[in-house]
């Protein structure tokens, strides 16, 4: 006579899950095995766990890819999603077979020497450790299961490392611009002047849509462009202010293609950082990221003049204003600004002191700009 299947078992596409009512609630996953054996052993440890939980009050063991794996369901819709499954794949290494409450800075150092051994940038390994104190946090207080009980007692405290490996802002002098842009893609030095004429970020110039630009009434402005919340960062809507240079960019490309504003090939760029931008910042020895065309903005703004109000508005960054509500006055006001920075004969002139020699004079002249 066969071994008769315990109740609640189902066999789907080869594994076997669990379909059962157990105090009135419905218990339905999947045991991880297509062994019978290996499905009633983890049937029966579910409802003890449950009936432990329903009698006593003691909490389910969770491991922490039971609670990484929720994380990742739960937050479809957050932007940074994709890199907090790049990072939890990686954890799960170290972390995933742990009990939850198992789960704290000493568990985490594995991770961390690791990482650090590779030559992983601080910054990297810190959204690491950031996902992991957002998932505990969650489990701790938001994520409750069917007896009421939290996943969690309470969250460990993850403490993030100090980034001194982080790499400083890099603003560019005129000089440096004019021998950079030389060299640059036709393409991606229309990018790049809008870059350093609007501070708008890579993603942000790579997407930016037709559908977006906004007619108007003034005349000496003619239109803006306001990008959605959901392409932006900061999760608010975005307003571009066309300087005079930016709008004889905008102008050199309308009409090369329906949908985008900045294409290659009639095709969008994904991004502007890129190996033709690696390979033209090496040819004129400038070690330059593309968001340091932003930085750039921000720091002629600060040299010509513009009130810390007018170049929030201006650099796209998050402030209690509604930034996407102006009077005339108002878009005026930020335009003549804008228009500061492009103006040959009025264009602020910056001079950031950088040393190349000893320890103890670079640090001395690190991060100073002077304002000629």
């Amino acid at each position: 006579m066969g071994h008769k299947k315990m109740p609640g078992l189902v066999k789907r596409y080869g594994s076997w899950h669990i379909n059962k009512v157990v105090d009135g609630v419905r218990i339905c996953e999947s045991t991880g095995t297509s062994q019978l054996e290996e499905a009633e052993k983890y049937l029966v440890h579910r409802l003890e766990s449950i009936r432990k939980a329903s009698v006593y009050g003691i909490r389910p063991k969770r491991t922490f890819r039971e609670a990484a794996t929720k994380f990742l369901l739960e937050h479809q819709h957050k932007k940074s999603i994709r890199v907090d499954a790049w990072c939890l794949k990686t954890l799960d290494v170290y972390i995933g077979k742990l009990a939850l409450e198992s789960v704290h800075m000493g568990s985490l150092q594995g991770f961390i020497e690791a990482r650090q051994k590779e030559g992983v940038k601080t910054k990297t390994i810190n959204h690491g450790l950031q996902t992991v104190r957002q998932i505990m946090n969650l489990a701790a207080g938001v994520w409750m299961d069917e007896h009421g009980l939290t996943w969690l007692t309470s969250p460990p405290k993850i403490k993030l490392l100090s980034e001194l490996d982080s790499r400083k802002p890099y603003p560019l002098n005129w000089e440096e611009q004019d021998r950079l842009f030389a060299v640059l893609a036709d393409h991606l030095r229309e990018m790049a002047l809008f870059a350093v004429n609007t501070g708008c970020r890579d993603r942000e110039i790579c997407r930016l849509r037709w559908s977006w630009e906004v007619k108007v009434p003034i005349a000496e402005i003619g239109s803006v462009f306001i990008i959605p919340s959901e392409r932006v960062k900061n999760g608010e809507d975005r307003l571009v202010v066309l300087n005079q240079v930016a709008r004889e960019v905008i102008e050199r490309q309308r009409g090369k293609n329906s949908e985008f504003v900045f294409i290659y090939k009639d095709k969008p760029i994904t991004r502007m950082l890129n190996t033709g931008w690696k390979k033209a910042r090496k040819r004129v020895n400038l070690s330059v990221r593309v968001h340091d065309l932003k930085h750039t903005f921000g720091r002629r703004l600060r040299a010509a003049g513009v009130s810390f109000e007018d170049r929030q508005d201006l650099l796209g960054h998050k402030s209690a204003r509604i930034t996407t509500h102006y009077s005339t006055a108002e878009l005026l006001n930020l335009w003549e600004a804008s228009n500061r920075v492009c103006d040959s004969r009025t264009r602020p002139s910056l001079t950031l002191l950088r040393s190349d020699a000893s320890p103890s004079r670079a640090k001395v002249a690190r991060g100073l700009l002077r304002v000629i």
